[in-house]
């Protein structure tokens, strides 16, 4: 048994058991591939795909139990050599970054300026993509940390840690009739389209449950990734915007103005999360605490070490 053996069981599963896209992503041949997998087979003494023919389909019973163990011997080694840079080159390497565009563009540029500041040598890859792809990325261990607003807290192989809390805003061109109003329900916001946030990004799920809380469907008009985009169609005056309050800037968002709304718009709280058992190395400990200060290395660590100890518990 080697580690390559172990990589082509793992992207077999990824590349949905084309061998051809295995070799691919591998650099390798797609003989060696298969090669590879009946010497595998043989000597532990299972099949480990199921098989129609030539094509393999999809994993036996053992085989869906060894792949839980391949993904953490493979992580495990990932540590090691993580572990052996930390102590070699304390303040050289690479930190992968994963998150939405509104965290990237509104929340952590002063967090990457003094990120940069304290370790120009280290290089920082910023990967932007939805929710659900941060997740892939954090579970893949392509990416170090994670930040979004959905899903990661409720994803059980991560830990996910608060960054901060925050709230909507109602905006609308100051030529709207709505623009001049000192208070409005959200009853009055539905009579007009409304330019919002695709589902499943930056709290759109809260913006819904307030409609519904209250039992009116507003009219999406158009739904959008991000709040630039929002505002630039909301500029247009094809309807009312709402966007994260962090992507309002009265001073360069001039032709819009914020509605104040007379029900409490709902508290929406963004997480940073890392996936079970990765080791981070010291100066992505110090990113975090950029982005929270109550988030330590000692308090980021003991979180994870009595999360570990839980599931161990548990198994």
């Amino acid at each position: 048994m080697n580690f390559q053996q172990l990589r082509i069981i793992r992207e077999t599963v990824r590349c949905g058991f084309n061998l051809t896209d295995v070799a691919t992503a591998l650099f390798t041949s797609q003989p060696g591939v298969s090669k590879h997998i009946r010497d595998l087979e043989d000597e532990l003494g299972l099949e480990i795909f199921v098989r129609k023919g030539k094509r393999l389909t999809g994993l036996t019973d053992p085989g869906k139990e060894l792949l839980v163990l391949v993904e953490k011997m493979l992580a495990d080694a990932r540590n090691i050599k993580s572990l052996a840079d930390q102590f070699s080159n304390r303040d050289v390497g690479q930190l992968t970054v994963v998150t939405t565009h509104t965290q990237a563009r509104y929340s952590l540029p002063q967090v990457v300026n003094q990120f940069r500041k304290k370790y120009p040598k280290v290089h920082l890859r910023l990967h932007q993509g939805s929710p659900r792809e941060i997740i892939q990325m954090l579970k893949e261990g392509t990416a170090d940390i994670g930040i979004a607003t959905e899903l990661l807290s409720e994803e059980s192989e991560l830990v996910s840690f608060p960054y901060y809390e925050w709230q909507h805003v109602v905006i609308a061109h100051k030529d709207h009739p709505l623009a001049d109003r000192t208070k409005l329900s959200i009853a009055e916001l539905v009579e007009y389209p409304l330019i919002t946030y695709q589902e499943g990004f930056t709290g759109r799920m809260k913006i819904d449950q307030l409609f519904k809380k209250y039992g009116l469907l507003p009219d999406v008009a158009i739904s959008a990734l991000d709040a630039d985009v929002i505002k630039t169609y909301v500029e247009l005056e094809l309807g009312v915007g709402v966007i994260a309050s962090m992507a309002f800037d009265a001073q360069k968002d001039f032709d819009l103005r914020t509605l104040e709304i007379s029900e409490d718009l709902p508290l929406n709280v963004t997480s940073i999360a890392v996936r079970r058992g990765h080791y981070l190395r010291s100066f992505a400990h110090e990113f975090i605490a950029l982005c929270n200060p109550e988030l330590s290395e000692r308090h980021v660590k003991e979180r994870l070490q009595n999360d570990d100890t839980q599931n161990l518990d548990q198994v």
